[in-house]
């Protein structure tokens, strides 16, 4: 089995959430292929359900941040460390899209 590389896994990554995180927040426009315009996009969200006076967007929100930590660490952590910190980021992705929806 391939070894997939941290570009693979953040472009798996937006591929996945990025549509269902736009549409948390209206947001129809084109979004970069980076990862930082990944995150960007994820504290965007973050942003706008934390203002929210919703307690389920609120609890989304919290998920949200532990998601830019993981995948900011990404980013800047040792190969080895890459997977489990990107597999946290899915979870927290996933679990906030959950809570909001």
């Amino acid at each position: 089995m391939a070894v997939q590389t941290k570009a693979d896994t953040f472009a798996a990554l937006r591929d996945c959430f990025a549509a269902d995180l736009a549409a948390l927040i209206g947001d129809q426009s084109q979004r970069g292929a980076t990862p930082t315009a990944f995150i960007n996009l994820v504290e965007e969200v973050r942003d706008v359900l934390a203002t929210s006076s919703i307690g389920n967007w609120q609890d989304a929100s919290e998920d949200l941040d532990s998601a830019v930590t993981y995948l900011t660490d990404a980013l800047t952590s040792p190969e080895g460390d890459q997977p489990s910190l990107l597999a946290w980021s899915r979870t927290h992705l996933r679990d906030a899209i959950e809570t909001a929806s």
